[in-house]
């Protein structure tokens, strides 16, 4: 068994990250590099030739990339960072145990930057993480903190041409913001001076599972930040130490708004923050529709407050947010007025705050689908039919493809068919056609002028591609 070196002997070595364009390992790559690190790497994804332009800008910036057959696993000195979920078999896998290389999971390393950092303020929960990170994220550097930030998704704020791909941001060492993962467990790895929990709800763990390692996690943390809104959350409370609430209905959360100050529109949204500290209420603006996001940015506000940022100046930097990638994701309008929107969402409740805030506007829905898996289909598949069931109107229209499947020996027994079965007999319009590009052909051939059409999945990275090609055809 290896010892895990000091963070000064981590960073003296050279890293290989094993699906180094993952959503969870590309931040982390970018963070060990941007402290000094000389960082390889090999993804799957490359070899099959997918998200070409990903992987080049990767190189741009200087990180080798190798196929993944093992050839990059040159000395004993690199640490090889890998997903529990990779198989032995897998070549790098392979080459570093004939080596002895030091093997650490994408959740062990980040949490050692995390918990070696000044303050860890760390986002948790079922839905909702990424968006809270990146505004974290965007208050904390707005501010003048000089954050680091470890996000699963693009930061619309921080990409540019050179970086298209951030979702992470190298600052300095006092501050690290990161959203932290329940789904395998890994959250019991990190001590936050904060901890923020925005909901607890089915996904990937049974409830109880859940309850357990949400009320650790708070209990943990030197500050709490928690979601008055969420009975499951707010029921964790007395697991907590300090604690700061925020919610929208919730009339005794500390962190609030005024009753009757929200405005909503398609694409952006007003209110009256309310810091019942004081009393004082502060007009926010924020580019994203959909109450789910007005109480992503109150969890925001709340814990950079926290952290010693003045409610005004939260709000105030929440004005230039502009958003994540697929989360929500305006591609655009065609010329016959069908709009294009791509999003993260794969488990009941992150497609049902999508489809919520669709279906708050006028125009029929066409809800595209490709789930996340096998596994997370057996798990969550009746859920989730429920959702789009109940969510959508009888003109509305959702469409399945197969699940998410890159290879390994996953039991393909149950797919999307039987989730179309169950929206069905649950009384919605479902359809299954296994090809994405079948889907894509149906979707261009019912579409019509006023529809909005939502491309939702996790997981694979072609699906914001498929998004733009499908709205050039349309």
């Amino acid at each position: 068994m290896h010892e895990i070196p000091t963070t000064e002997e981590l960073f003296a070595r050279p890293f290989f990250f094993c699906g180094i364009g993952g959503s969870g390992m590309l931040p982390l790559a970018q963070i060990v590099k941007g402290r000094g690190a000389e960082v390889a790497g090999s993804d799957r994804s490359r070899d099959q030739g997918r998200t070409p332009a990903k992987f080049a800008a990767l190189e741009s910036q200087g990180f080798a990339l190798h196929p993944q057959d093992g050839s990059g696993i040159l000395s004993d000195r690199q640490i090889l960072v890998a997903s529990a979920a990779v198989e032995d078999s897998v070549p790098e896998i392979v080459r570093a145990n004939e080596l002895g290389c030091l093997r650490m999971s994408r959740a062990q390393l980040n949490s050692i930057l995390f918990n070696t950092a000044g303050a860890g303020l760390a986002v948790a929960g079922t839905s909702g993480k990424s968006t809270v990170t990146g505004m974290l994220g965007w208050i904390m550097h707005a501010v003048g903190r000089d954050p680091t930030v470890m996000n699963g998704a693009v930061m619309k704020n921080f990409a540019s041409d050179e970086r298209p791909n951030a979702s992470a941001l190298v600052g300095g060492k006092s501050i690290y913001v990161s959203e932290v993962d329940e789904s395998d467990g890994s959250i019991a790895l990190y001590r936050p001076a904060i901890g923020v929990l925005l909901n607890v709800s089915l996904d990937h763990k049974e409830m109880d599972e859940l309850r357990q390692l949400f009320g650790d996690f708070l209990g943990r943390s030197r500050i709490a930040v928690i979601n008055a809104d969420d009975e499951e959350a707010l029921a964790l409370l007395p697991r907590a130490n300090e604690v700061i609430t925020f919610g929208i209905a919730q009339e005794k959360a500390q962190i609030g708004v005024v009753p009757g100050s929200v405005a909503e529109g398609p694409i952006r949204q007003a209110a009256l923050v309310v810091d019942r500290h004081d009393g004082s209420e502060h007009a926010l603006t924020l580019n994203m529709p959909g109450r789910h996001n007005l109480s992503n940015a109150l969890a925001a506000i709340a814990a950079a407050a926290a952290a010693g940022v003045p409610v005004a100046a939260a709000v105030a930097a929440l004005a230039d947010f502009r958003g994540l990638a697929r989360r929500f994701d305006m591609v655009g309008i065609s010329a016959s007025g069908i709009t294009v929107i791509d999003d993260f969402g794969h488990n009941p409740e992150k497609c049902a705050a999508t489809l919520r805030t669709l279906k708050a506007h006028e125009g029929r829905v066409i809800a595209f689908f490709q789930p996340h898996g096998y596994g997370p289909l057996r798990q969550m598949g009746a859920e989730l039919a429920e959702t789009f069931a109940r969510e959508l109107a009888p003109e509305d229209r959702t469409i399945l493809c197969d699940p998410v499947y890159f290879g390994g020996t996953v039991d393909r027994s149950q797919g999307s068919e039987r989730i179309v079965r169950l929206i069905e007999e649950a009384g919605g319009e479902a359809e299954y056609i296994p090809s994405r590009k079948a889907c894509g052909d149906r979707i261009v051939s019912i579409a019509r002028p006023g529809d909005r059409v939502v491309i939702m999945g996790a997981r694979d990275d072609t699906l914001g591609t498929f998004a733009r090609d499908l709205l050039a055809r349309l």
